[in-house]
């Protein structure tokens, strides 16, 4: 069967449809990571777009559950140069084209994707639809430009949990607030035995003040941080109060909340191959990211934020840190490994700063968890 991406430009590829059939709309971005193309597509960072893959051969090594970020996929379209229909590795359970299925999510191989990526990187993201249909193109473009920018946003009530639930532990309990969080920070978590209590993007900050936690991590997830204010809201109200970590979509959120603004990129920074610097050391680190925003480095003058990490590529801000309160923060991915597993120092970082604080606080006793949110549990 035939498939189509259609870009705003105007500009047509044809090739060879896999997974669901139908016609999805969303942002065209493209993903450098030569292998991890079922975290991509379990990443809830990815809600709305139509991910193209620049490694040429996707789907050789099939889909395992257990590697999944997410509970499920949350992309809008999948582009591939080549797609491999029968994986080779003992764990594979099922190959891409199920999963697609499964999900009712479009894909497309046997495109020139390096085609696809120079024009997104000369013309930076753009709108694309994604169909297996017959429909003209003009039809097709029709349909594309009546789908709003509104429709294509606002993607962390989608990927969001709505009721609280916790993954018990017996150290710091930790409040993770998912705004379209990755299964690796829990695991991070987890493994460092901590008492995790994870709650919806919306929840209060007099809710959160009820879990009494000992810190609070902001978690990654999908669009532009200036479409959930309530998020950063939360937050610059419970600045000073507890130690928190932002990871990602939190990164950008924790700057809005300390008076900082921040900014579309061109084309964004999505791969497993991002070096960063981290200013005090002056060491690189080779880092897993997935964003399309960032802080802009010049609105940070003037807070009490102070910038601790670079992008070696384009000079961005990748990490922040409060001048006064015990907050900090990243824009890459501490929790994925692009092949290095160095970046998880930074949850020992969060748990040091967190013990360090309850030192000099005394300790308040503990509620019950669920009662006190006043919500049920997934």
């Amino acid at each position: 069967m035939q498939a189509r991406l259609l870009l705003q430009d105007g500009t047509l590829f044809t090739g060879t449809a896999f997974g669901a059939e139908g016609e999805k709309t969303g942002e065209v971005v493209f993903n450098t990571g030569i292998t991890g193309y079922q975290e991509v597509l379990t990443d809830p960072s990815y809600c709305g777009q139509i991910v193209t893959m620049t490694y040429p051969l996707i789907g050789n090594y099939g889909i395992t559950r257990d590697d999944f970020e997410s509970v499920r996929p949350y992309v809008h379209g999948f582009a591939v140069r080549r797609y491999e229909p029968v994986p080779s590795n003992w764990r594979a359970q099922y190959s891409v084209d199920d999963l697609l299925k499964e999900y009712g999510i479009v894909g497309i191989s046997d495109i020139d994707t390096r085609m696809l990526t120079r024009i997104i990187r000369h013309h930076g993201t753009m709108k694309g639809i994604l169909t297996t249909s017959s429909k003209q193109v003009e039809e097709l473009m029709e349909m594309m430009n009546d789908t709003t920018i509104a429709e294509l946003r606002n993607q962390v009530p989608m990927t969001s949990t709505r009721h609280v639930y916790s993954s018990p532990g017996n150290k710091e309990r930790i409040v993770l607030i998912d705004y379209g969080a990755k299964s690796g920070i829990l695991r991070e978590l987890n493994k460092r035995d901590c008492d995790v209590v994870i709650v919806p993007h919306d929840i209060t900050a007099d809710e959160i003040r009820r879990l009494n936690p000992d810190g609070i991590q902001l978690s990654n997830g999908p669009g532009d941080p200036k479409d959930v204010p309530h998020a950063v809201n939360t937050i610059a109200e419970l600045l000073g109060e507890y130690p928190m970590f932002g990871i990602c979509l939190g990164h950008q959120l924790f700057a809005l909340a300390a008076g900082a603004d921040t900014e579309k990129l061109k084309f964004g920074h999505r791969g497993g191959n991002h070096p960063v610097k981290e200013l005090e050391s002056g060491r690189c680190f080779i880092t897993s990211q997935n964003h399309g925003y960032t802080v802009n480095e010049e609105s940070i003058r003037g807070t009490d934020l102070e910038v601790t990490h670079i992008n070696n590529n384009d000079k961005t801000v990748e990490g922040l840190k409060h001048r006064k309160y015990p907050v900090f923060s990243v824009q890459y991915h501490p929790e994925a490994a692009p092949g290095p597993y160095d970046n998880s120092y930074l949850f020992d970082r969060f748990l040091e700063m967190i013990r360090e604080h309850k030192q000099n606080h005394p300790e308040q006793p503990r509620q019950v968890v669920i009662a006190a949110a006043g919500k049920g549990v997934r």
